[in-house]
């Protein structure tokens, strides 16, 4: 394929937006008019998952298209080597110009990996993140978690650095230079993640008394499996005001409309542009938000809300329009499609599938399609091994030393009837665990991860009484 054939590529990434929670996902109080826009002109995928729910581990799945098992990028505290290669190594090698505005979330000195540039800021990657040590298992907090205090109108750091990388795509796509060659924008954003803190005018689109509140049964925590009440203990989700959940969930909303602006904004501007036509728009995120379901907010777990992510794709005269896939499908897949798209081919192996033929053929291409979603989990609020493997209907969470659980999502989306139990379902069980563990050691992966926890705390102690001793900034 010649370059003057490869369609632009515009891949917009939020952090930790939970898909029931838009107008295409089907939520009734939360407005979202250019994702409604993206539905109709476009593929909405209603079962799509990260592979890994929590910022800097789901990021580097997605910017290499690999496991993090494969990849060794266990948590926040964990760069990729400057020579893993991603994405935008793979474009930029076909003649596109692959270019960063805002969050990757990379850690350490390389902060492009394959991009040619980050135009704006990205302040999570300035951020310092705590090693941490599962020799510690998953202490209590210390005090409730904060988030919901916070939560109101007014601006943040996190709001500017957004404003500012969404100034800097759009002036990356006015620029006359961008008809030269194919380009790959990725804009992304830290909205919704918190602070739960939004501009006024979105703050007030969402009174509190209009607030809709968590669905939690009666008896439901206290029969919760062991490895949330571990993740929820350590986080500090107490069992909240009622005051304090509406506010927390009033300011999300808020920044899922204000996220959705700039959505809305980065079309408008393709639209003026004339680049429209020939662009394929990519709309997802990073994982989830618990936003009180389950007693949880953050993420970190395989509940619906936390490892599942929206994932809209718009290719005008390539792609039908108005369409929704049911079947199964992860971040991996979306790489491998964005490699297919681009026509490289990696190197390396990816881990996914494109879903080109998926999304081409549409319902009639599922007999073909592998219809499952693999995820795992490696770093705070547990101190082994967890895994989610997500086959048609039904998911099944793995933690190393404890009991599996099993869901049928399809007549119990909000998963509130664990099946592992129930004899009835034993063959469904066995045979999604004897899938998970083929390919996934948890035994071998905890002795990597441990390992890789004590040697980076050795550095940072080493590089720290350096500084001490030598005053070596």
């Amino acid at each position: 394929m010649n370059t003057s054939d490869l369609p632009n590529i515009l891949l917009i990434m939020s952090d930790e937006h939970a898909p029931m929670y838009s107008g295409p996902y089907g939520h009734p109080l939360v407005k979202t008019p250019h994702m409604d826009r993206l539905a109709a002109d476009g593929i909405t995928f209603t079962n799509a998952y990260c592979n890994s729910p929590l910022c800097m581990p789901s990021r580097m799945s997605f910017m290499t298209g690999r496991y993090i098992h494969h990849i060794g990028a266990w948590d926040n505290a964990t760069p990729i080597p400057s020579d893993t290669v991603t994405w935008a190594h793979l474009l930029r090698g076909v003649g596109y110009d692959a270019v960063l505005s805002g969050k990757q979330h990379f850690e350490g000195l390389d902060q492009l990996h394959g991009f040619r540039a980050q135009l704006a800021r990205d302040l999570h990657a300035e951020n310092d993140h705590g090693i941490i040590d599962w020799e510690n298992g998953t202490p209590t907090a210390a005090r409730p978690w904060s988030g919901l205090e916070e939560a109101g109108p007014g601006t943040t750091t996190e709001i500017e650095v957004d404003d500012l990388a969404e100034e800097q795509a759009l002036a990356y796509l006015r620029d006359p230079a961008r008809k030269d060659r194919p380009w790959a924008l990725n804009v992304s954003f830290i909205a919704p993640h918190f602070p739960l803190v939004v501009p006024q005018r979105f703050w007030d689109l969402y009174p509190l008394d209009e607030i809709d509140l968590p669905e939690i049964p009666q008896g439901h925590l206290e029969r919760q499996h062991p490895v949330f009440k571990r993740m929820r203990s350590m986080f500090g989700c107490v069992d909240f005001p009622e005051e304090l959940v509406r506010r927390g969930r009033a300011g999300y909303y808020g920044l899922i409309t204000y996220l959705d602006e700039k959505i809305g904004r980065l079309l408008e501007t393709l639209e003026e542009t004339g680049q429209l036509d020939n662009t394929v728009i990519v709309y997802t995120s990073d994982h989830g938000e618990m936003n009180g379901e389950h007693g949880m907010w953050r993420k970190s777990n395989f509940y619906e809300a936390s490892a599942r992510v929206p994932l809209q794709i718009v290719w005008p005269g390539h792609l039908p329009a108005g369409h929704r896939v049911d079947e199964v499908v992860s971040l991996v897949d979306l790489i491998a499609t964005v490699v297919d798209i681009a026509d490289t081919t990696p190197i390396t192996p990816l881990d996914g599938d494109s879903l080109l033929p998926l999304m081409q053929m549409g319902s009639g291409a599922s007999p073909f399609w592998k219809d499952e979603a693999f995820s795992e989990y490696l770093a705070h609020g547990v101190a082994r091994p967890v895994a989610m493997l997500r086959r048609g209907r039904y998911k099944l969470i793995y933690s190393l030393g404890d009991s599996p659980q099993l869901y049928d999502v399809q007549t119990d989306p909000d998963e509130f009837h664990d099946l592992a139990g129930d004899s009835a379902y034993q063959s469904i069980l066995e045979d999604l665990q004897g899938q998970l563990l083929s390919h996934w050691d948890p035994v071998d992966l905890e002795q990597r991860v441990r390992r890789s926890q004590k040697e980076r705390m050795l550095i940072n102690s080493a590089t720290d009484g350096a500084w001490r001793r030598f005053n070596v900034p």
